[in-house]
């Protein structure tokens, strides 16, 4: 029971961190598309932005307080 609900827990948090970098991988792929730029690599545009929106929000210590609260005891 508790190795699948903390399997559950990491998938959760792998998956809420992979959306917002998708969602940015998407609008730099439609963007580059949009001005004929085919052939550069999405990756070499969109990686300064994930960079940067994960420093702005504060991702490391959001991350690891989510992780230190997943181990709290319910109603403790």
């Amino acid at each position: 029971s508790f190795l699948l609900s903390e399997l559950k827990r990491g998938f959760e948090i792998g998956f809420l961190l992979y959306l917002p970098f998708i969602v940015i991988d998407l609008i730099v792929t439609t963007i580059l598309m949009a001005m004929g730029m085919s052939m550069v690599s999405p990756t070499v545009i969109s990686v300064p932005f994930k960079i940067f929106l994960f420093v702005a929000i504060d991702g490391w210590s959001k991350l690891m307080h989510g992780l230190v609260l997943s181990y709290t005891l319910p109603g403790g």
